[in-house]
């Protein structure tokens, strides 16, 4: 599932967050950071997903 989310982050990084922790305060620092810039968006997505593992979500 981890592999699905990272793909996801790399096309459309802010659904790649979501989808791992929810709409949170990381989800809205990674609709920022995409539109500051599409790297830093999918670095913080990617990040994000490695950091929080599977079934865990961050509140």
């Amino acid at each position: 599932m981890d592999l699905f989310r990272i793909i996801v982050a790399i096309i459309l990084p802010p659904l790649g967050v979501f989808l791992q922790v929810g709409l949170g305060k990381h989800f809205w620092l990674n609709i920022l950071l995409t539109i500051l810039g599409y790297i830093p968006g999918i670095v913080h997505a990617v990040y994000i997903i490695a950091k929080t593992g599977p079934e865990q979500h961050v509140r």
